[in-house]
């Protein structure tokens, strides 16, 4: 949602630089009229537009802020077989997870839910290497659960232990 805003104001401006020019122009005053109400439809269609692909997942195809990413958290997943492999990530360094739609791959699916499996007997996270690289190169796999995490540690000063007499005894 942060970009939202910066890019539909700039958006508004090129639109009305738009109008403006037709405004101006030695037009009829019809032409003027349309010409201002295309840039106001045009405005309103874009945020619309913009409003309804915040909610779906984006290909890592398209990412340009992030793409040099080298590993991100993997918070959900869904498989639509044949189709694509949905991801929600939490990238380092930013403070809300993003939707993305990876390509069909059988392996990097079985992957997925192989670290999965494993992240959740180790009650640790899904990682994901090089969330946005399209490499062909398979000797790592792309996905992998955290190690487990460490136990607490245990109180380093302990009192000492009581020694306690059986009834009867004078210790």
């Amino acid at each position: 949602m942060s970009e939202l805003t910066p890019l539909f104001a700039v958006l508004v401006m090129l639109a009305a630089t738009l109008a403006m020019v037709s405004v101006w122009a030695p037009r009829r005053i019809e032409i003027k009229v349309g010409a201002v109400v295309v840039a106001f439809a045009l405005m309103a269609t874009t945020y619309a537009a913009m409003l309804d692909l915040l909610s779906r997942p984006k290909p890592t195809s398209f990412e340009w802020w992030t793409r040099r990413a080298a590993e991100a958290t993997v918070v959900g997943s869904s498989f639509d077989e044949s189709r694509a492999i949905y991801v929600w990530l939490q990238l380092d360094g930013v403070p809300e997870p993003r939707a993305y739609a990876l390509p069909w791959d059988q392996r990097v699916a079985e992957q997925l839910q192989a670290a999965a499996r494993t992240a959740a007997e180790r009650q640790s996270a899904v990682r994901m290497r090089l969330p946005f690289e399209t490499t062909l190169d398979d000797r790592e796999p792309r996905f992998y659960a955290l190690p487990q995490p460490a136990m607490p540690p245990k109180d380093a000063v302990r009192a000492p232990a009581q020694v306690v007499s059986p009834p009867g005894t004078n210790a």
